[in-house]
């Protein structure tokens, strides 16, 4: 059974995402007078410097390009035009295969597909204008290049190593060159006329002049195939050639020789390098999720990085909110490296570097051979207290017994190393650290071992401050360790199936209690004091610190328990697991109230503090994904789901801010989706109170005294007298006021009947004498200001215009009102200000001292009933607090 309606948590965009393996583009706009760079990453297209934008496709981009007015991108067999950065103006299809090559072509623009088949499109109209089919065995295309100055000629490289010049117009092959024997991998265009630079999968650049068929350089590179070239138009005549590996090399022209290397430029293969024009500026990205941009302003010819924007090139593996405003995520990668992410701007992104047991010797070493650096991180902690001052994020890396710290406020590596003394010297190879914890306060990390042992550490310091239990705390490998947020307690969980209370200074065991089965981890939540436990079995457990019981356990998943996560007031506990589910448990219900599947399995979840977003990482994906929190801004179901619930599949968000579509106005809302409205009163024994603000009734009994103090301490003056001028009509066009005319018949006995009108409040209270509705004069009233109310309680009495019946029926409104035990704070308010008003009247009047009698013995049995109450809450709390304590 699939539920109705959108789910808790929406897809928002996501993170750390900046670079594929499509080389990028980049395009001048002719009235910005701005350079454009646009990217392909997954289905999305990233345009940068004016203003980042993110353009949306339904599958992975295989090919992007553009021209003047225009931006080109494809997927599988289909090809979009982009117009503005922003909107898709026109579709291709036709082609049967993949589409691997593009290139745009005046009024027209090329595809060719994998199957060898060359379409020439039409760019307003989308028709086909030619089609070419190549055999596969003599020439596979395998380039692509417009020559410049060349009027409807392409120029087509092939994987047999032959190059072909055609006539579109014509349809006619114009001359076809032998090549050199080798593969052709990239084709580019070089500043001169009739000159182009050819890379070859051997490794060779071939600076070839295509009008007289005559090569005019040869050069080569060690690195393998030849991955991209570009040229600077700036003056200088240099080329740059790309690699499989990472590496860039700088080739000077005029002196036919290399001039410099630029090694680890990326991690993987250059996917794209374009120098932009007029500028000392190269453009890099690869598939290591990296953008940047070099500028050559220094001695010797290497470039130096002015800019860039790159994530993990690796799969995160464990993603922590830092801080508690919710805008930076902690993520620790399979590539080593630690990075921060802003979920507010890019531009606000860290990375704290890659581990490293000695960084001197990494940086003489460089990335390829570099032996000392750490395993990729598997767990850390971090704290924003005293972060400023020294370390605030301590991690444990994959089967290392060393754990590193680290400074956010430095974006790098701490400086200790922690680990226990006895191996200070030599490192084991089957020990290592298994769990990570730090304290509220930042001053201490305690860290988890796999043969039990559990230390704690001095973050300023990085000396050893003594360990739990004689030898080891657990007989089993640490899965989890936990500090609360008093430093009181240390919670510490073993793969023997035990969870273990220590005190944290004295370092006593304090509770020790055996689980239904093995830990696979543990989380907990400081401020509610609640301990959520993952089992090997797939089933969760709560347990709740101060009574050390467990509270909850819920089962569902299908698979390892991957990470837990709770919402920042304690009520949700998230967890995703290896069936691609990710879940929303209800602590307080003990339901589950949420579940959805992805594509692929979530690794690590975080919520925000604020609780707005949810983070999740997932297998082989490089991206931090954001989920926004429905229940903040639209109206969600809570309720449990039913026993045969099945989750629907939710896309991954893409890197651009997905809109929460809202349905609710196209479907009738299903019973559950329906706003509850609270009645004015749930029962009848019960005492309630009204909906009113106190301005409204708490202070009648003090208007005497605000009036004294709201009197003006001076007389009103005269104002002097005013220039004669004749009045006239209020308007936008002036107008005088007409002379009145004089009526002698006018009568000039004043009307005393119009002093002394009754007010709807005392007609309403009249009318009840009769009916014994009482309903609309209270209403009346609760819409009254404290002095209108005042003046309407005057009136009741005779002096006022009143009579004795009025004031009888006003008493039994009030013990209406008792009878039915609402407005309670408003029945004692009014009849306060209606005794101080008439205390004397009532006391003459036999009628009125009756039905005041019976109203104090109504109001003595609701209070002492209210008293008996009270003061049952009052022991319960009291008991409660001294238990606990």
């Amino acid at each position: 059974m699939a539920r109705e309606g959108a789910g808790l948590f929406a897809a928002f965009r996501v993170l750390g995402r900046f670079s594929g393996h499509v080389p990028h583009v980049l395009r001048y706009h002719g009235r910005h007078r701005e350079f454009y760079l646009a990217v392909a990453v997954g289905r999305s297209i990233h345009t940068y410097n004016v203003s980042t934008r993110r353009n949306t496709l339904p599958q992975y981009i295989t090919c992007l390009a553009a021209d003047r007015m225009l931006m080109f991108a494809s997927y599988d067999n289909i090809l979009h035009a982009f117009a503005r950065n922003k909107e898709v103006v026109h579709t291709y299809e036709g082609h049967k295969a993949k589409i691997h090559l593009l290139q745009p072509f005046g009024d027209h623009v090329i595809t060719v597909d994998v199957d060898n088949v060359l379409i020439v499109w039409n760019i307003q109209s989308e028709e086909e204008y030619l089609q070419i089919d190549f055999d596969k065995a003599t020439f596979a295309v395998s380039a692509l290049l417009h020559p410049s100055t060349y009027l409807n000629k392409i120029l087509l490289g092939s994987e047999q190593g032959t190059l072909q010049l055609w006539n579109i117009r014509s349809n006619k092959l114009l001359y076809s060159f032998p090549g050199w024997g080798l593969a052709i991998t990239t084709l580019e265009q070089a500043p001169a006329v009739d000159v182009v630079a050819v890379g070859l999968v051997s490794g060779h650049i071939i600076v070839h002049n295509i009008k007289f068929d005559e090569t005019l350089m040869k050069f080569q590179q060690d690195w393998g195939p030849i991955t991209a070239i570009s040229f600077r138009t700036d003056g200088h005549p240099v080329m740059a050639a790309g690699s499989p590996v990472g590496h860039i090399a700088l080739w000077d022209l005029e002196e036919k020789k290399l001039m410099c290397q630029m090694q680890d430029a990326h991690s993987t293969a250059i996917a794209g390098m374009t120098f932009v024009p007029g500028e000392p500026l190269l453009i890099t990205n690869g598939a290591d999720n990296a953008l940047r941009v070099w500028i050559f302003d220094g001695p010797g010819g290497t470039g130096r990085v002015l800019r860039s924007r790159m994530g993990h090139s690796a799969p995160p593996t464990k993603i922590r909110y830092h801080g508690q405003n919710g805008g930076q995520i902690l993520s620790a990668g399979q590539d080593g490296t630690l990075q921060s992410f802003s979920t507010v701007h890019e531009k606000f992104n860290k990375s704290l570097g890659r581990g490293s047991i000695n960084k001197k010797k990494s940086k003489k070493k460089g990335l390829k051979l570099d032996t000392m650096a750490l395993p990729p991180i598997t767990a850390f902690a971090s704290e924003v207290a005293h972060q400023s001052d020294w370390d605030g994020i301590v991690a444990c890396h994959q089967g290392y017994i060393t754990c590193s710290t680290w400074n956010y406020q430095k974006t790098s590596m701490g400086a200790h190393k922690l680990r226990p003394e006895e191996f200070s010297k030599h490192k084991p190879i089957d020990i290592y650290a298994t769990a990570v914890d730090i304290t509220s306060c930042g001053n201490f990390a305690v860290i988890g071992m796999s043969t039990g042992r559990v230390d704690v550490y001095n973050m300023q310091s990085g000396i050893h401050r003594g360990c739990y239990g004689k030898e080891t705390a657990h007989e089993g490998a640490i899965r989890g360790v936990a500090v609360d947020g008093l430093n009181q307690l240390v919670i510490t969980a073993g793969s023997e199936g035990l969870i273990k209370f220590w005190k944290f200074k004295m370092k006593d065991l304090v509770y020790s209690t055996e689980l239904s089965s093995s830990p696979s981890g543990i989380l907990l939540h400081r401020d509610s004091g609640i301990l959520g436990i993952a089992f090997d079995d797939f089933t969760i457990s709560v347990l709740d610190i101060e009574t050390r019981k467990i509270v909850r356990t819920f089962s569902g998943h299908h698979g390892q328990i991957n990470d837990m996560t709770f919402s920042p007031d304690g009520r949700w506990l998230i967890t995703s697991s290896m069936d691609c589910s990710i879940k929303t448990w209800d602590l307080p219900s003990g339901c589950l109230i949420d579940c959805f599947l992805v594509d692929s399995a979530a690794v690590s979840l975080s919520m925000s503090p604020t609780g707005d977003f949810l983070a999740s990482a997932h297998v082989d994906d490089l991206g931090i994904y954001l989920w926004s929190n429905r229940s903040l801004y639209s109206l969600v179901s809570l309720r449990p789901l039913p026993a045969d619930y099945e989750p629907s599949l939710v896309t991954l968000p893409s890197t651009c801010p997905m809109q929460d579509v809202d349905v609710s106005g196209d479907e009738e809302p299903c019973d559950e989706m329906i706003e509850y409205v609270s009645p004015e009163q749930l029962e009848e024994q019960l005492v309630t109170l009204s909906l009113l603000p106190e301005s409204r009734w708490k202070n009648l009994l003090n208007l005497d005294i605000i009036k004294k103090k709201n009197k003006p301490k001076e007389p009103p003056k005269v104002p002097k007298s005013a220039p004669f001028f004749i009045p006239t009509l209020p308007g936008l066009i002036p107008r005088y006021i007409p002379p009145e005319e004089e009526n002698d018949t006018q009568s000039k006995v004043v009307n005393l009947g119009v002093l002394v009108q009754k007010s709807d409040f005392y007609i309403h209270l009249e009318e009840a004498l009769s009916t014994n509705e009482y309903k609309a004069p209270l209403d009346l009233l609760k819409s009254l200001g404290p002095s209108n109310i005042e003046v309407e309680l005057l009136g009741l009495a005779p002096e006022g215009g009143g009579s004795m019946e009025v004031m009888l029926s006003f008493l039994r409104m009030i013990e209406m009102m008792l009878n039915k035990k609402y407005n309670f704070e408003l029945t004692q308010a009014y009849l306060a200000l209606f005794l101080k008003l008439h205390l004397k009247i009532l006391s003459s009047e036999p009628k009125l001292m009756e039905e005041l009698s019976k109203l104090s013995m109504q109001l003595e049995e609701t209070w002492i009933h209210l008293q008996a109450l009270f003061n049952q809450s009052l022991c319960i709390l009291t008991y409660m607090k001294s238990a606990l304590l």
